[in-house]
């Protein structure tokens, strides 16, 4: 366990310790990822129960979370964005003591770490607020009416796509591949479709 008294492994392991602690906010429930994050977290801490640290640049690493958040929040989010990735940089370069001149974590890997860390989790952030923001079409007072396409030839059977959906659906006469429809009734999961230019 000695390779984790090194520096820039238990700094890496605690910024991929707090990336799965933020993915796992995003996408609870799995189990993996929470597990995942607390065994990166538990081995940087080994690092950092063995080393002496600056507990001010600890702070400001950890701290880098809350204008990650706000850059998800705001609309002048590349401001709050480019503070998480400094304070990400400032606390990790300087968050382990070395002895003598020079940084005990390497800035060019501080940098680098911080940066895919912080545009890694801003895109999974914005993908699952947009995810969350979207109206669930899958209910059946939702369905009723929307407009969709054939994706293959519906009679008993095909597929259509509707409200960003791919859906098993029927007619009651054929209808070719590639046709506006309108849902005029739902069956489960089926859906019954019928050319947009027919009468509701």
């Amino acid at each position: 366990m000695n390779f984790l008294i090194d520096p820039n492994i238990s700094y890496v392991l605690l910024v991929i310790g707090l990336v799965l602690s933020m993915l796992a906010l995003f996408s609870p429930g799995t189990g993996i990822i929470e597990i995942g994050a607390l065994f990166t977290l538990v081995l940087a801490g080994i690092g950092i129960w063995n080393m002496p640290i600056n507990w001010w640049a600890l702070v400001i690493l950890v701290a880098g979370v809350i204008p990650f958040i706000l850059a998800l929040r705001k609309s002048r989010h590349w401001i709050w964005l480019l503070i998480s990735i400094l304070s990400l940089v400032l606390g990790s370069v300087f968050v382990f003591k070395k002895e003598g001149d020079g940084l005990a974590v390497h800035p060019v890997l501080a940098i680098v770490t911080s940066i895919i860390a912080v545009v890694f989790l801003w895109f999974v952030g914005r993908k699952s607020i947009e995810a969350m923001g979207l109206k669930p079409v899958n209910l059946r007072e939702n369905i009723i009416g929307k407009i969709g396409e054939t994706r293959t030839e519906i009679h008993w059977d095909g597929t259509v796509h509707v409200g960003g959906e791919e859906w098993t659906a029927r007619s009651e006469k054929p209808i070719p591949a590639g046709v506006p429809i309108r849902v005029v009734q739902r069956d489960g999961l089926v859906l019954i479709v019928e050319p947009v230019d027919e009468k509701k």
